[in-house]
């Protein structure tokens, strides 16, 4: 599973890349840390009246969209699986999500603007950990609007499947879901959610959102703005 959570040429080039320069490999390695980190945090202080296997299954499998998970009640943790599949994973692999680098951009941007503000006379460094890549303020804007627009999508496909008589709690799961192309199950609280009997209406709204999840409105929208706007 978690080789749909790293990139998807993280280990050819580890083989036959001849300058293993970590400049390269800067997203992979961060993404090493913030995996190993989760797995840390998630031994210490949620395993206490679990067995850590099931735990940990579906924190993989959440963390590279998958979503598969043992049938076991784990619906104090739902929320926290949930946040974990909307980070996702690496910008080159086979899982959905915001990205975690984006996330952690628009993080370290922020708190920087913001130190700026508070002490002007600092000169502070919008540049990624492991490497001398400085992240520019136009791919900043972007992965701020591919935030916004996740909200925005988030919040329509919400309201249309609560409209459908689906309470809001699993309405609201199950557009995270279905956003992040993400099988629902226990880990989430929706394993025995029944989709035969939705209307079919309900069903084409699922599709339409799981498809913009995939391939990401944003994209869409830029490569119609530069075939609607040439002049």
């Amino acid at each position: 599973m978690l080789v749909s959570f790293f990139s998807i040429f993280f280990i050819y080039n580890l083989i036959f890349l001849r300058d293993k320069n970590l400049n390269f490999f800067y997203e992979d390695i961060h993404l090493f840390l913030y995996f190993l980190l989760t797995v840390t945090i998630f031994f210490i202080f949620f395993s206490f009246d679990t067995d850590f296997i099931y735990s940990f299954l579906s924190l993989v499998s959440s963390i590279s969209n998958i979503g598969i998970s043992l049938e076991f009640d784990q619906s104090k943790l739902s929320f926290i699986y949930l946040i974990l599949v909307i980070i996702g994973g690496s910008f080159f692999s086979t899982s959905s999500g915001l990205r975690f680098l984006k996330i952690y951009s628009l993080t370290k941007y922020s708190l920087n603007q913001i130190l700026s503000f508070s002490k002007p006379k600092n000169v502070f460094m919008n540049k990624l950990m492991f490497s001398k890549i400085n992240f520019e303020l136009k791919e900043i804007n972007k992965y701020f609007l591919t935030i916004i627009i996740f909200i925005i999508s988030l919040f329509v496909l919400t309201s249309l499947l609560s409209l459908s008589d689906i309470n809001f709690e699993s309405s609201f799961k199950l557009a995270i879901l279905t956003l992040m192309n993400t099988v629902n199950s226990s880990a989430y609280g929706l394993s025995d959610f029944d989709f035969n009997n939705l209307h079919f209406l309900t069903k084409y709204f699922l599709i339409f959102f799981m498809i913009i999840g995939r391939v990401e409105l944003l994209s869409l929208l830029l490569i119609a703005k530069k075939f609607l706007f040439k002049y």
